[in-house]
This record gives structure tokens, C-alpha cells and sequence, in this order.
């Protein structure tokens, strides 16, 4: 009896979750009366494909989707060029300072880009970085979220295997990409999933940083998805999330067991 009911609690908290997305797929398949018909209808009545092809052609999608592709990987791959070394510091070097650091890499966690991105709009201008993809990679080349996860993955690893690795010669570099990396892949998958999922969603930071149609991104295009007479599009708008969470889903289906594996490891 208690299992059934613990089954029973963990599908309504699974349905809590998946319902909503569950509305938006089924709703980019109506037709727009359908979806101010009272009471709702659950399935849609005739299945319209169509809606996608008219979210696709409503813009330049498909530079759009380049965007979002190049600022997305080229932010991930600063940012693990960047953590892999800096947690392999922290996690392995005893320097004057290392705490404090730390703890100002802890600190930079609690900072939402809302707050601080008045005078990175001010350098970026300065530079002549405004309306390009630069501007929105540079400022998230580095992850404090990622230093402080990699970090404590690193921790974990024996000090008999760093020193094994040492009396055979090899270098700090190849300790820390050879050895340490390998058996942080779990984490550094899980890593690269939040990050690719923050700024493949990001909307805010593209909004301000852009202002011509070559340099936007899926999020913003998509929430310029045009009214008709008045009306807002909603099937059209929620083909166009379609397009935009399809990319986040395959990535997370074949990722998920190095997650599961990743927060078992931590949790040891």
C-alpha cells in the first residue's frame, strides 16, 4: 500500500512538470480557434503541420538557429577551457589566496547578469562588439558554477593517482587533461548540458546586446513571432518553442545517464 502510494505521489509531481509541456506540443498542432475554445480541447481535432512551416518562413530561422548554435558552443567550450583549469587549482594547489578566491568565485554565482549588464553594454560599445555574436559569448567565457562543480569532482580523485602520475614524469597539463578530466566525464557532461540549456534559452542577454535580425538568436526571434488582426498567434508561437526545446530534448535524452552518473558520483 505505501508503494502504490509513493507511485502515486511521484506521477502527480511528473504530470505537475510535464503538463505544461505537454499543452505547448499539443497546441502547436491546432489551428488558432482551437485554441481559445472554451472548454479547451485536449487533442487537437485535425493535426496541423503546417504550423511549423509558418513559424519557420515568419523569419530568418534558420540564421537564427546558426546563431544560437555558435554562441552556445563557442560559450561552452570557453567556459571549459577556462574551468577545467581553474578548478584543477583549487581543487589540487595549496597558493596564498586560494580561498579568497574561492570564495569571490562563490560570490560571482550569486550575481544575476540583470545586475551588472549596464557597464558590460558600455565596454562592448567601446569595443565595437554591440550587435555581434562576440557580444554575447565574451561575457560568459568563464562559469563560476562550472570552476566550483568541476572542483569538487577533482577533489574526489585519489592523491595516490596524482602522485603515480607524478613519479612517471608527467606533466601538471597532462595530469589534469589526461587523468582528471577523463574521470570527471560524467560531470562535465552534466556541466555542459546546464550551460547549453541557459544560453540556448537565454533571452534577455540577446535582447539587449542585439538589435538587427543577423545577430539575434531562436529566443528572440521567436518572441517576434507576428499578430494577425489583433490576435496573438499562440499556435504559431508554440511551434516556434517546439523548434526551439526539440534541440534541448535530444541533447538530454542521450545525455541523461552520464547525468544520473554524475550526481550519484557527487553524492558519494
Amino acid at each position: 500500500m505505501r508503494k502504490m502510494i509513493e507511485w502515486i505521489l511521484l506521477l502527480a509531481i511528473a504530470l505537475v512538470f510535464v503538463f505544461p509541456f505537454l499543452w505547448m506540443a499539443l497546441t502547436a498542432f491546432k489551428t488558432l480557434p482551437e485554441v481559445f475554445r472554451f472548454p479547451p480541447s485536449f487533442l487537437p481535432e485535425k493535426w496541423q503541420f503546417v504550423n511549423f512551416s509558418i513559424a519557420w518562413k515568419s523569419g530568418p530561422f534558420l540564421t537564427y538557429l546558426v546563431n544560437s548554435l555558435i554562441v552556445t558552443l563557442t560559450i561552452l567550450i570557453f567556459q571549459l577551457l577556462t574551468a577545467v583549469p581553474a578548478a584543477y587549482a583549487f581543487a589540487r594547489y595549496r597558493f596564498k589566496g586560494r580561498n579568497m578566491l574561492f570564495g569571490l568565485t562563490l560570490i560571482a554565482l550569486m550575481i544575476p547578469p540583470q545586475v551588472i549588464f549596464l557597464p558590460i553594454y558600455v565596454f562592448m560599445s567601446e569595443w565595437n562588439l554591440v550587435n555581434t555574436l562576440w557580444s554575447l559569448i565574451l561575457p560568459y567565457g568563464a562559469s563560476a558554477f562550472g570552476i566550483f562543480l568541476l572542483r569538487q569532482s577533482f577533489m574526489q580523485v585519489p592523491d595516490e593517482i596524482i602522485e603515480a602520475a607524478r613519479l612517471d614524469n608527467a606533466s601538471e597539463w597532462k595530469i589534469m587533461w589526461t587523468i582528471m578530466v577523463p574521470m570527471a566525464k560524467p560531470v562535465l557532461v552534466t556541466f555542459g548540458l546546464f550551460s547549453f540549456i541557459y544560453h540556448w534559452n537565454d533571452y534577455f542577454w540577446p535582447l539587449i546586446m542585439t538589435n538587427s535580425e543577423q545577430a539575434r538568436t531562436l529566443p528572440v526571434g521567436i518572441s517576434m513571432l507576428k499578430s494577425t488582426e489583433g490576435d496573438t498567434l499562440w499556435h504559431i508561437i508554440m511551434a516556434g518553442n517546439m523548434i526551439l526545446v526539440i534541440p534541448i530534448l535530444v541533447i538530454f535524452f542521450f545525455a541523461q545517464r552520464h547525468i544520473i552518473s554524475a550526481f550519484v558520483y557527487q553524492s558519494k
